[in-house]
């Protein structure tokens, strides 16, 4: 038996009723410890034998609580927490260009971009999110903050066929883009994509220039596709091809590509998409509240393509619950395949944590509960009597737990929640700030 004297030493030990690794899939772990030091998860055993073998410097006893990988958002369009709710009960392109456009016209810059994500970071933090796969103007800005406060993400370099507030042309996107990534590319915890907005609004020539640089690069491909059929309609009047085949024509259908939505798709374009690697982030909630169709999630599981679970941002959906998103994915994944055992519970939890690590690069550092991975850890409380009585771990995880039942959240083993307090931003300067915001953007006319 190991002595005190020749314990090993580690930064933390977090002690759990339950941990959920992810990988293995469908394992739970009774009554077990994850230990970490500089960050990184460096053992997983029984509660008693992590007593026995590691002198901690820290311990957090949680016997109520499973202990899973943080939730890893796939697509969020983090500033815009502060548009949360102004145009609503909308169709998608009268939603984005009646309401959203010109709102943002009038108010996007470096402070609301500012504003917006460090509300989003506070928020998603206290739902148990610990990383975003971000899609907005001013990525210069968006990386700082996320830096700033210790959160992952990999933020968009934007490319669009109009001039905005970030960038007057082409040329302009494309300089800034190479601009952030060079400031970033090194960076532990903020990394970068490209994130052309969408099939509509890129040119074939922009798109080339995307999948050359991306290549060069090494960056993943972040684009909004086949989210309604008026885009693919569209496409087929303009192109002569629905978006996808357009995708693959011009180099990029490849296991770069992060397609988001993906609500209108035959089954030659599933087959297409696994056969290249290719990796889908569903958004279920926003693509009800638009309308916009339904992820054939089911096939795409069966067809062996990577799956990811995202919210979208604040203005569709209307809010960060990766714990509501992920239990609206499943449920809608059952009555879509017309089949109650598609996307179970032990799937639906993956797709939002290595399924979103895996689709942003990043499942050798994320995603699951794994020795050598960072410890971006969340601790969920089901001792409360919504979550009573436990029979099934992941079940009550994912069709009975609410966001507020996060009590402790890590990243890279540093604490950003404890006990359901945030640990370095002030929750009333955020709801201040937010306050100012709506009484900035009501003044706005549309």
């Amino acid at each position: 038996m190991t002595t005190e004297t020749s314990a090993i030493p580690c930064d933390l030990l977090i002690e759990a009723g339950w941990v959920v690794p992810v990988e293995p899939h469908a394992v739970v772990l009774d009554d077990h410890a994850v230990a970490i030091k500089g960050g990184v998860i460096v053992d997983i055993l029984p509660i008693a034998d992590a007593r026995a073998r590691y002198a901690a410097a820290e311990t957090v006893r949680r016997p109520e609580s499973a202990l899973i990988p943080g939730l890893v958002n796939a697509h969020t369009h983090n500033p815009m927490t502060l548009l949360r709710g102004i145009a609503d009960d909308l169709p998608l392109m009268e939603w984005l260009q009646g309401h959203i456009w010109p709102v943002e016209g009038a108010v996007i810059g470096p402070q609301f971009v500012e504003d917006g994500i460090t509300l989003a970071i506070a928020e998603m933090l206290r739902g148990g999110t610990t990383c975003a796969n971000e899609n907005y103007f001013f990525p210069d800005v968006q990386a700082a903050v996320y830096k700033r406060y210790g959160f992952r993400a990999r933020v968009g370099l934007p490319v669009i066929d109009f001039p905005t507030a970030w960038a007057k042309s082409s040329d302009e996107y494309f300089d800034r883009a190479g601009e952030v990534h060079d400031l970033w590319r090194d960076d532990a915890l903020v990394a970068t994509a490209f994130a052309p907005h969408a099939p509509y609004t890129v040119s074939d020539a922009n798109f080339e220039r995307i999948r050359m640089l991306a290549d060069q690069l090494d960056l993943p491909i972040h684009l909004h596709t086949h989210e309604t059929a008026q885009e693919v309609a569209d496409s087929i009047k303009l192109h002569g091809q629905r978006p996808l085949a357009r995708l693959d024509r011009l180099g990029l259908v490849t296991d770069r590509l992060i397609a988001v939505h993906m609500t209108q798709l035959t089954d030659a374009e599933i087959a297409l998409c696994a056969e290249r690697g290719v990796s889908v982030v569903h958004c279920p909630e926003s693509n009800l509240k638009l309308a916009s169709g339904f992820c054939p999630v089911c096939k795409l599981q069966q067809a062996g393509v990577n799956l990811a679970i995202g919210t979208d941002g604040c203005a569709s959906n209307n809010d960060l619950d990766m714990f509501g998103e992920t239990r609206t994915a499943a449920l809608l994944a059952k009555g879509v395949a017309i089949d109650a055992k598609a996307l179970d519970a032990f799937s639906a939890l993956r797709a939002a944590t290595l399924g979103g690590a895996k689709a942003m690069g990043f499942e050798d550092k994320i995603g699951s509960i794994q020795v050598g991975k960072q410890a971006d850890l969340v601790c969920v409380d089901l001792g409360q009597l919504e979550t009573q009585p436990v029979h099934h771990v992941v079940s009550q995880l994912i069709y009975a737990t609410g966001r507020h039942q996060v009590g402790d959240v890590w990243i890279a083993g540093r604490a950003k929640l404890r006990e359901r307090a945030l640990v370095d931003m002030d929750t009333a300067a955020l709801v201040a700030n937010a306050r100012q915001w709506r009484a900035r953007i009501a003044t706005i006319k549309r």
